[in-house]
């Protein structure tokens, strides 16, 4: 079985705008936090609101406090004005593709025209829309509701921003045959366009579709039914716990599965499906297949195999400062990460129930035996520092102090109102101290330890290591962007967003490409430089495949990128072996 994700599934501009606009404020405002309505139409992300003591207004009071943001679908301009009146402070977020409708439907209704909406009379987006039509407002739902329409002198015709495209061409041509003087305004979101021309194309490459989003989303229950148009066997599912309601036996059956998801389904819930999919997959498979999901998954979850990592590169960054013998910094290495990496998870496990639950239930049961693991690889750590010296001892002892502080509150509350009580409270904290601690452990702690004094060949080879790290720790949290937000963490990636991050961390690759051969050329380092250029290269290409949707999120990508650290010590221990 094999899976494709359509490229547009998940949450639009509009509905990312107003969950993030919800976020920030739930942060910044004081006294209590209504949305008027459901924000979006999903239950995963309402739960999520409700449990952060945001609440659902649905009627307004005469009187009342606090903050009330209009939904991504908006409201009529009246009821805004009676949330004013009523004493509360009102943040709109309403989508800008829906304001941009709005506007149409207000202008004209200055010069009284009627304003022709197709859509669904219930939906919340319609609701609001009549409200800048006044008293021509009509709404269409079907053909026959057209037919019923009396002629008028002037009228404008536009659609709900997730109105069925095909539907709408067919209105619109139903319209030039009939009203030639009315205005017709493409007004269906570009993303909904694509979202459902995709899901055409991808029905014709898949043997069946699964669409991911709220039972009650209009525009996910018109990507269901176009996915089901197509012939094809089409699954409408909330969260992953839906899977268990199908018939196991047909999707095992099948080769290729396409996944889609409505505007509103966050990224988590997508990555919960695919995951529960890409496990399914592996407990059909029998043999040398399924036994190498069930270590590739059991060396992630217990960072077994990123803690290797960190020894591997480390045992190339000692080869490249000439450091003998690199054995007991290798092993430093390993034991600090893999200590470091548990504690963290332990510590910092709410994010992980959006990004990584699989990952979260592991610790959850598994808590006892980590815990002990944690502390055993870093006493050990410490230990082996000791009898290297004082000095290697201090600097790891530090290190690993901010390690178990990252997610410690520090500051308490009574002594600060200011937010920034912890390490990680710090705007890109989290992968600036990653991508540092790393750096220390792999050249910066045995190059000092060698030569106590810092030299450009150190702090080329440290700079090199921090990067990788860096890159590959940003490119996780730009993967998890949307379940670090909800916590509240501010990673790169979400100071900067998705794109620019992205253009961020090809811009280091390249850098690093050029660090090591040029370093090389100057004889800084030996020849090995040169081989190493392996590793920002092969970061770059799975950059690239995830960009252009080869790479899906999940085990295979996450073991890929753990990969190009161990690819880093075999390349170095065969330069040796040769040399």
């Amino acid at each position: 079985m094999k899976i494709l994700i359509a490229k547009t599934a998940g949450f639009c501009m509009g509905v990312r705008r107003a969950v993030e606009m919800v976020m920030d404020t739930s942060g910044d405002q004081q006294g209590p936090i209504y949305t008027f309505g459901p924000l979006i139409h999903n239950a995963q992300v309402l739960d999520l609101l409700q449990g952060k003591g945001i609440s659902i207004l649905t009627e307004i009071p005469d009187r009342g406090t606090g903050t009330v943001l209009i939904r991504a679908h908006g409201v009529p301009p009246k009821t805004k004005l009676q949330l004013k009146k009523a004493g509360f402070s009102v943040i709109d977020a309403t989508c800008p593709r829906v304001i941009k409708v709005q506007s149409i439907i207000s202008r004209h209704a200055k010069k009284g025209y009627a304003a022709i909406i197709i859509g669904d009379k219930d939906h919340p987006e319609v609701t609001g829309l009549l409200g800048y039509a006044g008293q021509n407002g009509h709404v269409v739902g079907s053909f026959e509701e057209l037919d019923s329409l009396p002629q008028f002198n002037q009228a404008i015709v536009v659609a709900q921003t997730t109105q069925n495209i095909q539907f709408f061409e067919t209105v619109k041509n139903w319209v030039r045959e009939k009203h030639p003087a009315y205005k017709i305004f493409d007004t269906i979101c570009d993303s909904t366009e694509r979202r459902q021309d995709e899901v055409k194309r991808l029905s014709t490459e898949v043997d069946a579709i699964i669409v991911v989003g709220g039972r009650n989303s209009g525009n996910t229950q018109r990507l269901a039914e176009i996915a089901g148009s197509s012939g094809k066997p089409t699954y409408h599912v909330e969260t992953e716990e839906d899977l268990g309601t199908l018939d196991l036996k047909e999707l095992n059956a099948l080769q290729l599965i396409g996944i889609t998801a409505g505007a509103s389904t966050p990224n988590w819930i997508i990555k919960r499906v695919y995951k529960a999919l890409e496990a399914l997959r592996y407990k059909r498979a029998r043999g040398w297949r399924r036994g190498l999901f069930v270590l590739q998954r059991t060396l992630l979850l217990t960072n077994v195999y990123v803690s290797v990592g960190a020894g591997c590169l480390c045992y190339a960054c000692t080869r490249l400062l000439g450091i003998r013998p690199a054995l007991p910094f290798v092993a430093i290495a390993v034991l600090y990460v893999q200590s470091m990496h548990i504690l963290n998870h332990l510590t910092g496990r709410q994010s992980d129930q959006y990004n990584d639950p699989d990952r979260a239930s592991f610790y959850v049961r598994y808590r006892f035996f980590l815990s002990l693991l944690a502390v055993a690889a870093g006493g050990a750590g410490l230990l082996l520092a000791y009898t290297l010296g004082i000095q290697p001892f201090l600097i790891l002892l530090l290190m690993s102090l901010l390690g178990l502080t990252y997610n410690l509150q520090i500051i308490p509350q009574a002594l600060t109102a200011d937010h920034y009580r912890r390490l990680r409270d710090v705007p890109g904290s989290k992968t600036l101290l990653i991508a540092a601690a790393w750096g220390v452990v792999t050249s910066l702690l045995p190059s000092l330890f060698n030569s106590n004094l810092p030299n450009l060949e150190m702090v080329l080879v440290f700079l090199w290591s921090t990067g990788l790290v860096f890159v590959r720790t940003a490119f996780f949290d730009t993967l998890d962007m949307q379940g670090d937000r909800i916590v509240g963490k501010e990673t790169i990636p979400i100071l900067l967003g998705e794109k620019r991050s992205l253009r961020l961390l090809k811009s280091i690759l390249l850098i690093l490409l050029a660090v090591l051969p040029v370093a090389a050329l100057a004889g800084l380092v030996p020849g090995l430089g040169y081989a190493l250029c392996a590793c920002p290269l092969f970061i770059a290409g799975v950059l690239l495949a995830y960009e252009r949707g080869v790479m899906i999120p999940g085990i295979r990508l996450e073991f890929l990128l753990e990969t190009n650290f161990i690819i880093a010590g075999i390349i170095t221990l065969v330069w040796t072996s040769v040399g």
